[in-house]
């Protein structure tokens, strides 16, 4: 769980997003006129869609390996951080999921993989419920990084004072040391940070039907947050195909050197023929 640097940076998050006329989505790169596929990540606590600008140079260079059609690659950006500072933030997981769920639900006229790291992969395992709910769910759900949704724990770290958040921060390695010595940098991520944490700890799994999509869970085998047996617990919660994958001295972080290794494993995904378009039809998404 990150202080994302581009909080403090948003004029230049920017400067390279292409923004989506609504301000849930952002897109990096360009827009396929026919994509085969999309692909939708949810960030982490204190994060913001930006920490996976990366994700989309790989993305495009796996579709190219593996000779699949494009990917469409959106990532959500929730309140409060990057150019959406200035909105109100959300405290509770459940509100957070279904505000990201109704900006999703259209995108679902193509297979649609769901792909979330630390608290994004609990918002997007709610919004996948959501999307089967309404019987567009998702071709594949992805969680990274995650304590399965029936062991979230609540470490009251949202209590902490500021000092605790960043020494949080210092474990997790999420954050270039030098950010955390800037005092303004500080003032405008610890307040998203705190948020976060306390939609994350105060969420509770709501029983269920598990899944019908496949679910790959991905972790670090040096995670100071989530270990392997934590991040196994995710088969419960679907009756499709299960996958655990453990990265070896991968701390909390370990997907920033293994960006191309992750998008290999999309594009590898087989895909189930698109739906017919939703009504109203998708929006363009303009750049």
């Amino acid at each position: 769980m990150e202080c994302d640097a581009g909080t403090a940076t948003a004029t230049l998050a920017r400067r390279h997003t292409r923004h989506t006329p609504q301000p849930w989505l952002r897109r990096f790169g360009p827009e396929p006129t026919q994509p085969a596929a999309r692909l939708v990540c949810f960030p982490h606590a204190g994060g913001g869609a930006g920490a996976y600008r990366p994700l989309a140079a790989a993305l495009a260079d796996a579709t190219r390996t593996h000779r699949t059609g494009p990917y469409e690659m959106l990532a959500v950006q929730y309140p409060g951080r990057q150019e959406r500072l200035h909105e109100e933030r959300v405290e509770d997981l459940a509100e957070l999921a279904e505000r990201a769920f109704r900006a999703v639900r259209p995108l679902a006229d193509r297979p649609l993989t769901l792909l979330g790291h630390s608290m994004g992969a609990v918002v997007a395992y709610e919004v996948a419920r959501r999307l089967e709910d309404a019987g567009t769910g998702p071709a594949h759900l992805i969680v990274s990084g995650a304590w399965a949704p029936d062991r979230v724990r609540d470490r009251a770290v949202r209590l902490r004072d500021d000092d605790g958040l960043v020494e949080e921060l210092r474990r997790t390695r999420g954050t270039d040391p030098r950010l955390l010595r800037y005092p303004d940098v500080l003032a405008m991520a610890l307040p998203v940070l705190r948020s976060d944490y306390t939609a994350l700890e105060t969420y509770r799994h709501r029983p269920g039907r598990p899944l019908t999509a496949p679910v790959t869970a991905l972790v670090g085998d040096a995670d100071p947050v989530v270990d392997v047996p934590e991040a196994a617990a995710w088969e419960r919660h679907t009756r499709g195909p299960f996958r655990l994958r453990v990265f070896p001295g991968g701390d909390h972080f370990y997907l920033t050197a293994h960006w191309p290794d992750l998008a290999g494993h999309v594009c590898e995904q087989p895909l189930p023929e698109p739906r017919v378009p939703l009504s109203p039809p998708v929006p363009a998404l303009v750049r």
